[in-house]
């Protein structure tokens, strides 16, 4: 019974000097508050919502450059926030829908002197059927083989004489082609990009080069474990469903592509309503806006939406698991995978941002304290 009581005391003892030492900082703020500094005056009334607005940010940011010390607990050793003028002084993203349904998004840095155009299709193997698989990857490689303007070698000649960078990348839901060129040569990029989208031949003799070129290509990606891996993990997340299929397609399909598939899916997925034109740095909006539509007038005008296919073949998340078995490794790799939120989910730029941190691992990397490895 004497410990209990010695107990007890104790925590009655602690009790009041906690609400002593409360009183004191209470009466210590009171005591300077009046010194404090007060908070910036409001802008204007005169001026406009968005200069309000404008305002409120900066003045929120302001705080963030002396944050509280006990939300930095957790923070990175080495911050990188300290300065918002970058964020601040973002260009603003302009975009112009046309009657056809092509949209053109552009953000403006005139002092960049550079810039990069392309073309965003909401197109890829998500598309494709279990006969067609991998006509949206053959389709990109062909793409770039000549039109009824350029062959093959003055496409490349011509990129090359400007020192621009002609690409192209194929996903399970889009398909890209971009160019980085100077400010002077984007009208001239954004030509070839319309020639190359709405004039290619698809020779048969080029089709059947590229199908070994292919070929090769998945034999290479069948030895890269990463490459594997994903692909697995696609075909057991989303089984028996259009995301559960491969981008490159089986080599069964990829011998039988013909120009008549690659025409069809053209004609089929690269609609205008499917569609943007997309360009960033020196360049303006208007300029852009014109120049598109003067060059990009042979595009389908399908007006069936990406909606409405997915509606038709939607890809249901099931979940399982696979393994594959190799004694002669002597290492592990796997990936898991959960239900995430659609792109047009607000959640998914918080999920990207968790991404970013958790997916981030080198000793560079902000965002955590035990983020990165010590070599």
């Amino acid at each position: 019974m004497s410990l209990n009581r010695l107990l007890s005391a104790a925590r009655r003892s602690d009790r009041r000097a906690s609400a002593l030492s409360s009183l004191r900082s209470l009466s210590a703020s009171t005591a300077v508050a009046p010194a404090a500094s007060s908070p910036p005056a409001p802008p204007p009334p005169t001026a406009m919502i968005y200069d309000r607005a404008a305002e409120a940010v900066k003045s929120k940011l302001r705080l963030l450059e002396n944050p509280d010390p006990r939300f930095l607990k957790h923070g990175s050793p080495r911050p990188t926030l300290s300065d918002h003028t970058r964020i601040l002084s973002a260009p603003e993203t302009r975009v112009t829908t046309l009657p056809n349904g092509l949209r053109i998004a552009t953000e403006s840095t005139l002092s960049a002197r550079t810039a990069t155009v392309g073309v965003w299709i909401d197109a890829g193997s998500r598309f494709e059927t279990e006969e067609t698989n991998g006509t949206a990857h053959f389709l990109e490689h062909m793409i770039f083989k000549g039109t009824e303007r350029r062959n093959a070698r003055e496409l490349e000649e011509e990129i090359e004489n400007m020192g621009g960078h002609l690409n192209a990348y194929t996903s399970r839901e889009q398909t890209t082609y971009y160019a980085k060129v100077t400010d002077k040569d984007v009208p001239q990029a954004l030509d070839i990009l319309a020639d190359i989208l709405q004039n290619s031949r698809f020779e048969e003799n080029r089709i059947s080069r590229e199908r070994e070129v292919i070929l090769r290509e998945m034999e290479e990606v069948e030895g890269q474990t990463e490459e594997v891996i994903f692909d697995h993990l696609h075909a057991t997340a989303f089984q028996y469903t259009p995301l559960g299929r491969t981008i490159l397609g089986p080599a069964q399909n990829i011998k039988t592509i013909t120009k008549a598939h690659l025409q069809s899916y053209i004609q089929t997925h690269y609609a205008a309503p499917r569609m943007v034109i997309a360009a960033s740095g020196a360049v303006k909006h208007e300029d852009i806006v014109e120049q598109v539509k003067k060059l990009f007038t042979k595009l389908s005008t399908d007006p069936t939406t990406t909606s409405q296919l997915v509606a038709k073949e939607p890809a249901i998340f099931t979940g399982s698991e696979v393994r594959m078995l190799d004694d002669d490794i002597p290492l592990a790799q796997y990936a898991v995978a959960f239900e995430g939120a659609s792109w047009k989910d607000p959640d998914s730029i918080p999920l990207m941002v968790m991404q970013a941190i958790l997916g981030s691992w080198n000793k560079t990397a902000g965002g955590g304290k035990h983020m990165g490895y010590v070599t």
